[in-house]
């Protein structure tokens, strides 16, 4: 992990911004379509460090944007083109635009300075939404990523913020995916080679302390 002092300059509130990822009633909810998934976050404490995330960035003025996944109740427009995508046109609890499922999910607050985007297409939170332009208008140089799922969304919104120069921060117990024991594995194999892994805890840290005057 970096040093206190590392990721302190790194988390500079101006141009950090915290993206949560698929963090909906519909995915991490209790009437998840994905409930292995809901569990896991829930079990594992990621989601409630999500909270803590959250409230911290509020405080400290840190941006925040809720990423959410939704499809149309007709599907236009939503992928096909692979398993995971019809595989989840066969789910009892569908993310359809309007409904509960699409809702950030509580105990996370939103208020009126976060961004909600989303998306209908896709797997990446960034490729293909308006979270890459709000970034650079918001001057953001450093992306703090937390949320579902290790498996899929959460990678894919690192490299995808890695590509477009931006610097990745991940929580590693502020994300969550299934099997339990996948989660470690892709942060120590694949995600920490591309982004600054750390902890919640330490996050918190650096958003609470006094900025250095230049």
């Amino acid at each position: 992990m970096p040093s206190y002092e590392e990721l302190g300059d790194l988390l500079d509130p101006a141009s950090t911004v915290l993206l949560t990822v698929e963090c909906q009633q519909g995915v991490v909810g209790p009437d998840s379509a994905l409930p292995e998934l809901a569990r896991e976050a829930r079990a594992s404490g990621a989601l409630h460090n999500v909270v803590r995330l959250v409230a911290a960035a509020h405080e400290s003025g840190v941006q925040v944007i809720h990423a959410l996944a939704e499809r149309r109740p007709d599907g236009r427009g939503a992928n096909r083109n692979a398993r995971l995508f019809r595989a989840a046109e066969r789910l009892p609890v569908q993310q359809l635009t309007g409904t509960a499922a699409v809702r950030v999910a509580p105990p996370i607050e939103v208020t009126g300075e976060d961004f909600v985007v989303r998306r209908l297409h896709g797997l990446s939170p960034v490729q293909g939404t308006e979270v890459d332009a709000l970034l650079r208008n918001l001057g953001c140089r450093t992306l703090v990523v937390s949320g579902v799922s290790a498996n899929v969304a959460v990678p894919n919104a690192v490299f995808d913020a890695v590509n477009r120069g931006y610097t990745a921060v991940v929580p590693a117990d502020a994300i969550a995916g299934v099997p339990a024991d996948y989660t470690p594995a892709m942060i120590r194999n694949t995600l920490a080679l591309v982004a600054t892994v750390t902890s919640t805890d330490e996050v918190l840290r650096c958003f609470g302390r006094p900025r250095r005057r230049p």
